[in-house]
């Protein structure tokens, strides 16, 4: 299945349970114009909407993402009241991602700057390649970053490193993230980096779908120390016990065979 949105600068291809969720602005380094940003948790409800147990979040090309489309800037964030409409907008979508049911996996590419970097430090996972490069540069720009995204960021990047990054503005390279546990691997290329994403993907997309949900949203519960979202958790914990899969899993222990999973 493939669908497109933002006039077709973010595109959704959905091949049995794994979905890639694609930012497709090339021309401008995959940056995110207002309509792009907008449209993204469309996109990802599309994916999950539709089966989707990974969704696999990457760049058209060579690169992830330089970031918000700054060319627009003087039209969509020209003074307090419009820079507060956009920011709504980039909140929604960093929330898309990061409240997602299903895992999110960011390959990383080439240039992951500003709010490129915040959508991926939104995702569960970060793969890159050895070329890719980090930066998030608001103190450079004379703007700030909303806070859940600034959140993100400290969760993803620890304090220390994300303090540093932030008040520097300063350039990463992958081995530099990779050290401080921004990112799980570096890969050779781009090839390299799809092939490993596809198997994390596969991987994960063949484990039960409720047990996945429910460690997904109690790590987010223990990550944002929400009451309300640990009981959520707990119940979609305790609902795994009465599910199919559960009962399939002991059996497929039994009889020493690969589980299938259904996600009932």
């Amino acid at each position: 299945m493939k669908l497109e949105f933002a006039e077709g600068k973010i595109r959704l291809f959905i091949d049995a349970e794994i979905a890639r969720l694609s930012i497709s602005q090339p021309a401008r380094l995959n940056a995110l114009n207002l309509a792009m940003w907008a449209s993204l948790p469309d996109a990802v409800a599309a994916a999950v909407d539709n089966g989707a147990r990974v969704i696999l979040l990457a760049g058209d090309g060579a690169h992830f993402s330089a970031g918000a489309d700054i060319s627009e800037f003087a039209d969509v964030r020209k003074d307090a009241e419009s820079a507060r409409r956009y920011e709504a907008v980039n909140v929604s979508a960093f929330a898309a991602i990061r409240q997602s049911a299903v895992p999110v996996i960011a390959l990383i590419a080439g240039a992951c700057h500003g709010g490129g970097f915040g959508l991926a430090a939104a995702c569960d996972l970060r793969l890159a390649t050895e070329d890719a490069r980090f930066s998030v540069p608001p103190a450079r720009l004379g703007l700030a970053y909303p806070a859940s995204a600034m959140r993100d960021i400290a969760l993803a990047l620890g304090q220390q490193q994300a303090r540093q990054m932030l008040f520097t503005g300063e350039t990463r390279t992958a081995p530099d993230m990779l050290a401080a546990g921004f990112i799980s691997a570096v890969h050779p290329d781009l090839k390299a980096l799809d092939h490993a994403g596809a198997a994390l993907a596969r991987r994960i997309a063949g484990n039960a779908p409720l047990s996945i949900r429910a460690a997904k949203l109690a790590l987010r519960a223990a990550a944002e120390d929400d009451a309300d979202l640990e009981r959520d958790a707990d119940a979609l914990g305790a609902a795994t016990f009465e599910s199919e899969d559960y009962a399939e899993g002991r059996r497929a222990f039994t009889e020493k065979r690969r589980p299938v999973f259904t996600g009932r």
